[in-house]
């Protein structure tokens, strides 16, 4: 090793990553310590620090090592920390930072508000961001953020959030393009306005009552969970939506164009019609249609309206995946949904169905609908059945599940039964 020229071995060790491989270069000899000072990615794993008592102690170690480097682009830290050694650090590195990822480790602390410089403040040293991700947050308050200009993704995992505040962190990164909030907590409602915007993944901890206004015109794939009102007026680009609500209702979805959907999944305990209608009118070529809806009425809970079985289609022609849960199989299996067939009627481009059957009442026009899909469907290559939660306390439900078999045993080249 000592025969190599120097420029190499400095670009074999600036490839290191761990900080515990860093480390032990440093040991080698004063040659290999100097050379580690080209490191530009450096990770500090949960368990760097186990043999250390005292946090204070592990910010001396950690603020020593990266102070040895010329240029530290990517800082990932899992391992405990204070804010005091995050505003140390970032006073040394932020200006050349542009991956920052921190395990902040604050959220059910009190004393996180009392220890001095909040963690969310120190952040704002690092102005040449490109990517923020952080886990455990607490943000009760607006971080002290100027601007992060070259800031693209910013994604915040397990969080509790004072609108305000996450306002504030939101308008501090104009140019986003992509955004992620999972597991989010104390959201009531939010306004984002991001113009670059076209990956947006929220999750919203709490009753499922949130409110969310979304203008992001170059917006391309949203993913919204725990929202019971939603405005998204500029949806020209957007490719892949979905929408669910475990907790609380959906009352009203808004958009403005879906004609570029290919892909829609809405899920939820109860929707409104309405608001079920609005999206499906609306979303006329979507190409995979994941639909788990229990229930409907704005307070009560309603079984879906009949559905008509050849409108539906028909207002669907691009349909080449189908997922139907439940609610939605009924409503398509009704007296009425299969009067309107004709010869000249086709489903032309659908290839898979998933049917989840939750209940063995109707079963005729369940098995009428069924038939119906293999017949008319005539480019389909895949139909699975899920019966493993039905009802089938039911004096009819052993009756049904003969006539599945059945209906399996014809169709035995295009029919799975789970």
């Amino acid at each position: 090793m000592d025969s190599l020229p120097d420029a190499l071995l400095q670009y074999i060790l600036s490839n290191l990553t761990a900080a515990k491989h860093v480390a032990a270069c440093n040991c080698v000899s004063k040659r290999w310590k100097e050379s580690t000072d080209c490191v530009k990615s450096i990770f500090f794993p949960r368990n760097a620090f186990e043999s250390i008592s005292e946090s204070d102690d592990s910010d001396t170690i950690v603020l020593k090592m990266i102070s040895s480097f010329c240029c530290l682009e990517e800082f990932v830290v899992y391992s405990p920390f204070t804010s005091k050694g995050l505003a140390s650090w970032m006073m040394h590195v932020g200006s050349s930072l542009r991956v920052l990822e921190l395990r902040m480790d604050n959220l059910a602390s009190d004393e996180a508000i009392l220890e001095g410089p909040l963690k969310v403040d120190c952040i704002g040293l690092a102005k040449n961001l490109e990517t923020l991700k952080l886990w455990g947050v607490l943000m009760m308050s607006p971080p002290k953020w100027d601007m992060f200009p070259n800031l693209r993704s910013l994604e915040i995992v397990g969080a509790r959030l004072d609108d305000s505040a996450l306002c504030h962190a939101i308008r501090a990164c104009p140019n986003l393009t992509n955004l992620l909030l999972l597991a989010c907590e104390g959201v009531k409602s939010i306004s984002i306005d991001l113009p670059y915007l076209e990956h947006c993944k929220l999750d919203f901890y709490g009753l499922g009552n949130s409110l969310l206004t979304l203008r992001s015109p170059r917006i391309i794939s949203l993913d919204v969970q725990g929202c019971s009102w939603m405005s998204v007026p500029e949806t020209r680009f957007l490719k892949s939506l979905s929408i669910s609500n475990i907790a609380g209702r959906v009352y009203m979805v808004e958009f403005c164009n879906l004609s570029s959907l290919e892909s829609l999944s809405i899920r939820g305990v109860q929707w409104c019609w309405d608001a079920i209608a609005i999206i499906l009118q609306q979303a006329r070529d979507v190409k995979h249609l994941f639909m788990k809806v229990e229930f409907t009425g704005n307070e009560s809970l309603q079984p879906f309206p009949e559905i008509d079985f050849v409108e539906f289609f028909n207002s669907h022609p691009k349909l080449q995946k189908f997922d139907i849960h439940g609610a939605m199989f009924a409503a398509l299996c009704q007296k009425n949904s299969l009067k309107k067939l004709e010869t000249g009627f086709a489903i032309p481009c659908l290839e898979e169905v998933v049917i989840t059957v939750r209940s063995p009442l109707n079963a005729e026009q369940k098995m009428n609908t069924l038939e119906s899909l293999v017949k008319y469907a005539r480019g389909l290559k895949r139909m699975v059945i899920r019966m493993l939660r039905m009802k089938s306390n039911h004096s009819s439900a052993d009756d049904f599940c003969d006539d599945i078999c059945r209906f399996r045993h014809m169709n035995k080249d295009l029919v799975l039964i789970e």
